[in-house]
This record gives structure tokens, sequence and C-alpha cells, in this order.
């Protein structure tokens, strides 16, 4: 069993990830960090979230930072806000031993540009980022890139997914040179193909994590037989029988999870909507509700649910099944992170029990039929 050490990591970062209860590497890390570590190459890694990518490539991205150098040595680019919060959190944590000082910075909308900007003028050695908004910095030359080494594409099936394909086309192409570009994603659509194929070098190494069970095997997949009038009293069944647990509640559209939060804060739950029309601020005061347990349940697009991470969620509930199996992986993928269990309930009519076949055959999982 080999731990952070043996994998060549420094002592001060060893201290500080150990503090933060990491203490035995992940199967992602420990493949993926000895390669990132000692060899300047291109990467791809496919890994779920949940699975400890950040501490894969973020330790490497820490420990080849020269301090001294007062510019950015690396990019990572990230599909949500939310995500570009959290990398730089705990790129900020995993530092808190480290003798020098590295500095990090996010860049992403919904904050004033000008605020990025001048935080940007200050010694910067790696920035996190999502795509259009480090776009618009590119372009106002308000963020120099000409000496990154290292840019990370975390998420990368989700960027593409979010529409940011011609964004992360122009920054590979604008900080092409002699960097190397670590690549992450759950899946491999052909846009994914097309970007190692133009961008990247034919022998970058692969790291797969168990490509078997793309979902994760600590998740009860379960279904419940339901009619379109009785499925919103059925789901609060379900939620009366747990009532304390947590969990998130898929719906396919913005109105639909409008709908579902209505009805059932008129019930007495507590209970929010995400989507995509709110506004920035309304988007993180619910999902710092959330967070802190001040909410109980959170009903959710597909889109709006993109990398939350939120601890000891007990399950998931699709409201509706989603179109595309990206989508259930991803949605399910919420409950039962960091090694914990949780149920991941779909609530069908008569005619889509043949989509929870497909769904099992494409998955390589099993669904049990329950009641409530």
């Amino acid at each position: 069993m080999s731990n952070f050490s043996s994998l060549g990591i420094q002592k001060s970062f060893v201290k500080s990830i150990k503090e933060l209860g990491i203490t035995e590497p992940t199967e992602v890390q420990e493949k993926s960090i000895p390669i990132l570590l000692n060899s300047h190459t291109d990467f791809i890694g496919l890994a779920q979230t949940g699975t400890g990518k950040t501490a894969a490539f973020g330790l490497p991205i820490l420990q080849k930072i020269d301090s001294k150098k007062d510019a950015i040595q690396a990019l990572i680019l990230s599909p949500t806000r939310e995500l570009v919060q959290q990398i730089k959190k705990q790129l900020f944590k995993f530092t808190k031993y480290h003798d020098e000082k590295i500095f990090t910075e996010g860049v992403y909308g919904g904050e004033k540009i000008e605020r990025q900007i001048n935080n940007l003028k200050r010694t910067t050695h790696i920035v996190v980022a999502t795509p259009g908004r480090l776009i618009d910095l590119i372009e106002r030359g308000d963020v120099n890139l000409k000496n990154i080494k290292t840019l990370v594409l975390d998420e990368a099936d989700e960027m593409l997914s979010m529409g940011f394909k011609q964004d992360l086309n122009r920054i590979l192409k604008y900080t092409s040179g002699d960097r190397n570009t670590w690549l992450f994603s759950a899946t491999m659509p052909e846009e994914i193909k097309r970007i190692i194929k133009t961008y990247m070098n034919v022998n970058a190494p692969r790291v797969e994590i168990n490509r078997e069970s793309l979902v994760n095997a600590n998740i009860r997949h379960q279904y419940v037989r339901t009619t379109l009038k009785e499925k919103t009293e059925n789901i609060i069944s379900y939620l009366d029988k747990r009532s304390s647990d947590r969990g998130i509640i898929f719906c396919r559209t913005k109105a639909g999870a409008q709908n579902l939060s209505k009805q059932l804060s008129e019930e007495g739950f507590s209970v929010a909507a995400l989507e995509g029309d709110m506004q920035q601020k309304e988007r993180d005061k619910v999902m710092r509700a959330f967070k802190n347990q001040s909410l109980q349940y959170l009903v959710s697009t597909d889109v709006s649910a993109r990398g939350i991470d939120v601890k000891g969620l007990e399950f998931v509930i699709h409201h509706q099944l989603p179109e595309k199996l990206d989508y259930y992986t991803h949605r399910s993928g919420r409950t039962a992170r960091a090694g914990k269990t949780g149920a991941s309930v779909a609530f069908i009519l008569p005619n889509e029990l043949q989509r929870i076949h497909e769904i099992q055959r494409e998955l390589n999982i099993k669904f049990n039929e329950i009641t409530v």
C-alpha cells in the first residue's frame, strides 16, 4: 500500500493533507501523481468526480511551482464557478505548511471583472478559471499566460456539454508552446478525442479508473412505478420515510424544478430549487444553505447541479429519468461520495420501464424495484 511520501509528495504537503483527513491515496492519485511529478508530459485521466482528482493534479502542480518566479505557471480550467472556488480553496489548504508562498487566483463570471484584474496584478502562480471569463481577460490583455508550464482541463466533458467548445479551443491555441496539458474527464465523447488529437501528444500516458464501474459501486439503484397523477404524492411519501436524510431531486426542466420545489415547500419540506434562470447571487445563497444543512433538499436541473460536491447526501431522486446516460452517471454520483453509500431512486411511468433496462445494460448496473 503506497502513501503520499512514497509517491513523491513533499513532507510539507503530506502534513497539510493529513490534517484534512487525506492519508491514503485513492486509485487516481496513486496512478497519476508519480507520472505528473516525474515526467514532463501530457496526460489523460479518465475518472469521475469524487475520486480525488483535485489532489491528483493539484499536489504535483504545487510541487512544480517556482515561487521565486513572479509569473503564472499553471492554469486549471473547470466548468463552473463552484468548482473553481472549490479547487482554489483546496490548493490553499494543501499549502498550509509549505515554506514558500504559492499564490492562486480564481477567475469566473458572476463577479466584477475589475476585481479579478486587480487580483491578477499581484503575484500569481496558479490561475483556476472558467473558460468564458478567462477568454474575456485574455482579450483585454489582462492575464499573461505565456509562461505556463501546465494546463489542466478538469471535467473536460462537462465543459464541452456546457457549451465551452470554442472557448476551450481558443485557450488551447493561445497557450500553446512548451506547456503540458493534463486532461481529466469522466467520459470520452468524440469532441474530447478531437481535442486530444489536436492539442496533445499522441503518446500521452493514460490512467483509467475502474472503467467497468463508471457508476460508483456504493450506490443502490432503485425505481418506483407511479403515474403522472400520483408522482408528487409518491415522492412526498418517500421523503416522509427518510425524514432525517438529505438529498437532491432532479427534474428535466427549469419549470419542472420550480413547480416541484413549490409543491414540496407547501407541504412543509425544507427545500429550494436550483435552476438556470437564477441570478448567481441567488444560486450561491441556495448552495450555501444546502451545504450548511439549513436546507434539507435541493430540487435541481441537470445543468445547475454540475460540480455540486456536498458531503453526506443519502439519496438522489429522479423526478424523471434524464435524456442522456451521462446525466444519469452525474446525477447519481452526487450521493455515495468519499466511500459512503447512497440511493439513486427513479420515479417512472409505466412506459419508462424500457429506459430502466437500457440504463442497466449500458452502465452495467442493477436496478431494484421498491414501493413507497
